[in-house]
């Protein structure tokens, strides 16, 4: 890979993120963090530069230690669904550090974990989106599951600057950057159906597999380091949110995929 010029920072953050993104795409999903992930490195090798990568909490898989740390190495099925996308990033971890360790290049690794706020795509399986995209079109809201699994969401706003300052630190380690508020996913439909005041209920559908049934942050570690905590509480943050899709045109809200693949080969 070749720029011209000098560069200082590289902040790869290029990979689908939603299940339902790298499911349509698993070969691309694990090139991006690998062969992607090893050209950047390169690059920044080549040009003296900090390169920041963005890892996620799928690396802890469905996790046996609650909440996550980031010394636990994980519970990832590797030939699961899932796995094109969590091992893809534990692979882009371990030659992250690999060439922080044999070529000494400064890296950051940030592990991010449920994070929502305005202009995310309703249609992309996540669950925040999904959730208001449904009240808003008198539709129930579908949890997968009993409900019982948990997530913790982090306003984006408190992630960007998470991000920056670990991008700024002395720390080559992964950090996890995330919001610790741990909710069940039937609480959460609830709180949707609260905020958007709509009538309709939350209905039960199969959980997919390897889906995680617990997800919190520990953040001690950034707080310690980076002097970050999320500011945002999920209240604030899901009436920005609300108010966004809320905008949104009924073409745009029954618009069923935001996002084309038709510009990916099947190679």
């Amino acid at each position: 890979m070749h720029v011209p010029g000098p560069l200082k920072y590289i902040l790869h953050f290029a990979s689908p993120a939603s299940p339902i993104d790298y499911l349509k795409i698993p070969i691309q999903t694990l090139k991006v963090s690998s062969l992607g992930t090893h050209n950047l490195l390169g690059l920044a090798k080549a040009k003296g530069a900090r390169i920041l990568v963005a890892s996620t909490s799928e690396v802890y898989g469905d996790p046996q230690v609650h909440p996550q740390t980031e010394d636990y190495w994980g519970h990832v099925n590797p030939i699961g669904p899932r796995g094109v996308y969590d091992e893809a990033k534990r692979f882009q971890e371990a030659i992250t550090m690999a060439y922080h360790t044999y070529h000494g290049l400064e890296t950051r690794i940030v592990r991010i974990f449920n994070t929502y706020g305005p202009r995310m795509r309703l249609n992309d399986g996540r669950v925040l989106p999904a959730f208001i995209g449904q009240a808003l079109r008198g539709e129930d809201l579908t949890v997968f599951g009993d409900g019982r699994q948990t997530r913790s969401f982090c306003y984006v706003d408190d992630l960007v600057e998470g991000i920056y300052r670990l991008l700024l630190s002395d720390y080559a380690g992964p950090v996890n950057v995330g919001n610790p508020g741990e909710i069940t996913i039937a609480q959460f439909a609830e709180e949707a159906i609260k905020l958007t005041g709509t009538k309709q209920k939350a209905i039960c559908k199969p959980l997919p597999t390897d889906d995680p049934m617990q997800r919190q942050p520990d953040i001690t570690l950034a707080r310690k380091l980076l002097n970050w905590e999320p500011k945002v509480d999920r209240a604030e943050g899901l009436k920005i949110t609300y108010d966004y899709f809320k905008g949104l045109t009924p073409e745009e809200l029954n618009e069923k995929d935001h996002f084309s693949f038709e510009g990916y080969a099947r190679k």
